[in-house]
């Protein structure tokens, strides 16, 4: 059994006693036991309202959005499931700095982004010249451009600031098909080969077209393309891939030939010149250091019912 349908069966047992919902929500035209039919309830109930009002307000809009600026009811949603895991910390430094420091040894605090240490569907500053730099033309965030599901900025002991961009995936898994057409050859070829490019040498550039590497490649050079611009003044970048340990379909499959190792993150890893500024880890462990904090019992209790178990 997939770890999708796992989930799926798992979540669905679970339903009416967690969320007090009976399902039967409507997803693409038919009522589904995975969709909730409040999806409001999606949401841990310790962030649901601020998180609805934080996306309406910046204008960002929900996966397969529950209607009237709501979010999904679709309980695997990776969108849902980054938020729940990251909109609790969005203001409390003392939390944000404890995940940050987890990641990085080198960070002495976190520091605010938008209004908060976390910000959602990032693309930049709002003038950011990275879509243009990436030769892409819509400025939407979490839609046609090249996104990340939320960006963290850590101040170093140094004195420097680094760009943090964390990819939330859950139930995902993808197929071993090749995304390679000219338009986005024409839009990401050049950046990729470049001499001063994230990449090292020896790559066929068709390699990075097979999902999720297509992705991470856009957002290598998203964060790379940061720091040239020196947008909110960041000077470095690390680039947070996080995966269930149980997904399995999605962290031990290698969909391009081309690329090697011993699982999706060590592949990625070797196409790098600076092989520390990717970090694949799990839920699990990127909000380890919350457990020794004070007031997250509840928030801890909620994502490891949930999701961990």
């Amino acid at each position: 059994m997939s770890y999708r349908e796992q989930q799926r069966r798992k979540l669905t047992a679970m339903r009416e006693a967690f969320f007090k919902d009976p399902g039967s929500g409507m997803f693409f035209g038919k009522e589904r036991d995975f969709v909730l039919a409040a999806p409001i309830v999606n949401l841990w109930e310790g962030i649901r309202y601020d998180a609805v009002d934080y996306f309406k307000r910046n204008n960002i809009g929900w996966w397969q959005s529950g209607g009237e600026d709501l979010p999904t009811g679709h309980l695997l949603s990776s969108q849902i499931a980054c938020v729940n895991h990251l909109y609790a910390i969005r203001q409390r430094e003392d939390l944000a700095t404890a995940v940050l420091k987890g990641l990085d040894h080198e960070v002495e605090c976190a520091v605010i982004v938008d209004d908060g240490y976390v910000e959602f569907e990032f693309i930049g500053s709002e003038k950011s010249e990275i879509p243009r730099r990436l030769n892409e033309k819509a400025l939407t965030r979490g839609a046609h451009c090249t996104s990340v599901d939320a960006a963290m900025i850590g101040r170093l002991r140094s004195g420097g600031l680094r760009l943090f961009l964390v990819e939330w995936k859950y139930t995902e898994s993808y197929p071993a098909e090749s995304k390679y057409i000219p338009e986005r050859a024409a839009r990401y070829d050049e950046l990729v080969r470049a001499a001063d490019s994230p990449f090292g040498g020896g790559l066929k550039v068709a390699d990075l077209y097979y999902e999720p590497f297509y992705q991470v490649m856009r957002q290598t050079l998203f964060a790379y393309q940061s720091v040239m611009v020196n947008d909110h003044g960041v000077g470095s970048y690390k680039h947070v891939h996080v995966v269930p340990l149980k997904n399995v379909e999605l962290r031990e499959r290698i969909t391009s030939e081309g690329l090697l190792g011993t699982d999706v993150h060590d592949a990625w890893v070797k196409t790098l010149k600076d092989k520390n500024s990717f970090i694949g880890t799990t839920p699990e462990l990127l909000l380890k250091p919350l457990s020794f904090m004070k007031d997250t019992k509840s928030f801890l209790h909620y994502v490891e019912n949930r999701y961990w178990k």
